[in-house]
């Protein structure tokens, strides 16, 4: 069988101006970045009254035997095209971390891509760039107010704001700053986070529009002052540079499947550290083009789903009218404690008992966030009838369909039923009712608490010292209306990556939370879990080639 990226150049894509013309996207918002990627100006694409049915995708916790979502999702909005549906899809796009680490790209796999393959997964529009120069002007203009006059009396300890560098490099995850003498600035601890964990990539991401994007990084707190108040971007004077530099990447940038369904790719928090979604910009656009749109989450629904939901459709205003789980056989019985050389073989013992995984994302969806769902199954060439029938009869037990998905075998020819039954399950019917993991009157502490106890079903939650303090400071401050982004493992409902299944009854502990005011929600960091990811030790760099005639090789 040819690789994802042999599938991707032997593919024949469309000029981007037709695609553009199909999704209803008139020339003068069109903003070419050459013949196959353009950028698209929300502010010139008239709204028609339309507003599209929102499917998003989410998963199981992920296994390293894969789940393919965005195969799924980009499978699923071909196969409503293939069907005659006017279909689009709203992605985030990929950091550099994952590409050269273990994860790889973010561009689906097989004949379910989006296309051109490469330039997303490496440079694409230069978005993430961007993201990354914002952040690194805001950290050069906070030590330069300091070593110059410091007029605000920041107290250099109390500096906050990290720089970041889209790449896995654990090796300054903690540095000291500003050494060599006094023309140097002044020497302090410091330390770099991924692009992708960045709060700028979050306020990005969350922001409506340019007005909106400045109003959030001025809101951001960077340091405090001797005496002990906070210091914001607008303190030091730096939202409108920053601004600057991110204008062009606000706009959404339009590429297309190989299926030729358009697609609109923006954005790329984690949802492991930030909030694992699209931008707002992108989704609230492509709903004014099509009748359905396919978004998804990061990683499990106990990360994405929850934080698309809690956070972006909290603050936004959306909610979606269906979601869809994505798992696969083997991924379930991974979690069932199956060795990894045995995830092929015929017996369903392991999937029996990795099955709860999967059964309670199902209920969070039913039963806390009261909306209709749909499993489906990636399907792998070892996934024999006697699995399936397993599974299907265990899906049905909790109330949802179960449909086969082949779209990496066959594009969306392969994801028609799943569309249909995803179809079928919102046409008509009346938009569900916001239904939120807890208000937002809640103290900060009661929401870290109810995610843990409602979500991942943690017995209770410890609070690293002076943890409880932080957080009821920032209450003091006015910020516990805020929504809690939790930092985990995406391994596990636990923040134990090993804790496989649907462990119950353990501690969640959190030792650290951190104020993201320009993304408006606040980040508790549980277990181990940090914003600099490190290289596995065969990192995908190490496959990764370009020939003489610019022919990239070995990309996933």
């Amino acid at each position: 069988m040819p690789t994802d990226i042999e599938i991707a150049q032997a593919a024949s894509p469309r000029p981007i101006r037709e695609i553009a013309a199909c999704a209803g996207i008139p020339e003068q918002a069109l903003i070419p970045y050459g013949r196959l990627i353009a950028k698209v100006d929300p502010a010139q694409v008239p709204d028609s009254g339309r507003r599209a049915k929102l499917v998003l995708v989410t998963a199981i916790n992920p296994t390293p035997a894969g789940e393919g979502k965005t195969t799924v999702s980009v499978g699923l909005a071909d196969g409503m095209t293939r069907l005659g549906k006017k279909s689009m899809l709203a992605l985030r796009e990929p950091s550099l971390g994952p590409v050269f680490g273990m994860k790889g790209g973010a561009t689906g796999g097989g004949y379910a891509q989006v296309l051109p393959m490469e330039e997303i997964n490496l440079h694409f529009t230069g978005d993430i760039h961007a993201i990354g120069a914002a952040n690194n002007l805001l950290a050069a203009m906070v030590d330069n107010h300091i070593q110059q006059g410091n007029r605000l009396g920041i107290d250099p300890r109390s500096v906050s704001w990290r720089r970041c560098l889209d790449m896995n490099d654990r090796q300054l995850r903690q540095i000291v700053s500003g050494i060599g003498g006094k023309g140097n600035g002044m020497p302090r601890e410091d330390g770099f986070d991924i692009t992708a964990a960045s709060e700028v990539m979050a306020v990005f991401c969350l922001a409506d529009s340019l007005s909106d994007l400045k109003a959030r990084l001025a809101r951001i707190q960077v340091a405090r002052t001797f005496d002990g108040k906070p210091v914001t971007v607008g303190d030091i004077r730096a939202q409108g540079a920053m601004a600057a530099l991110l204008r062009d990447a606000l706009r959404p940038n339009l590429v297309q499947t190989i299926d030729g369904t358009p697609c609109l790719m923006h954005g790329g928090p984690f949802a492991n550290i930030a909030h694992g979604c699209n931008s707002v910009i992108a989704t609230k656009t492509a709903m004014r083009l099509a009748d359905y749109v396919v978004t998804e989450a990061g990683f499990g629904a106990d990360l994405g789903a929850e934080k698309f939901l809690d956070i972006k459709c909290r603050q936004n205003g959306i909610w979606p009218d269906a979601v869809v789980i994505v798992a696969t056989v083997r991924a379930l019985k991974a979690h069932g404690g199956c060795p990894k050389d045995k995830l092929t073989e015929e017996s369903t013992d392991f999937l029996a008992k990795g099955m709860p995984n999967l059964l309670r994302h199902i209920d969070h969806i039913q039963h806390v966030w009261n909306l209709p769902v749909v499993v489906a199954i990636n399907r792998f060439t070892s996934d024999t009838e006697a699995k399936l029938a397993l599974l299907r009869e265990t899906c049905a037990q909790a109330g949802a369909p179960v449909e086969l998905c082949e779209g990496w075998a066959k594009g969306g020819e392969g994801v028609k039923e799943l569309a249909r039954t995803v179809m079928k399950l919102v046409d008509g019917a009346e938009k569900p009712a916001p239904s939120f993991t807890y208000p937002d009157d809640m103290p900060l502490r009661k929401k870290i608490e109810t995610i843990a106890t409602r979500i991942y079903h943690a017995k209770n939650v410890t609070f690293g010292a002076g943890v409880v303090r932080q957080l009821q400071k920032l209450e003091e401050e006015g910020w516990g209306a805020c929504p809690v982004c939790i930092a985990k493992t995406q391994y596990s409902f636990s923040d134990n990556p090993k804790a496989l299944g649907a462990p119950e009854g353990f501690t969640l502990n959190i030792r650290q939370v951190r104020l993201s005011a320009g993304a408006g929600f606040v980040v508790a960091f549980a277990g181990d879990i940090i914003a600099m990811p490190g290289l596995p030790k065969v990192p995908a760099a190490e496959n990764i080639d370009v020939d003489e005639q610019g022919r990239i090789t070995g990309l996933f």
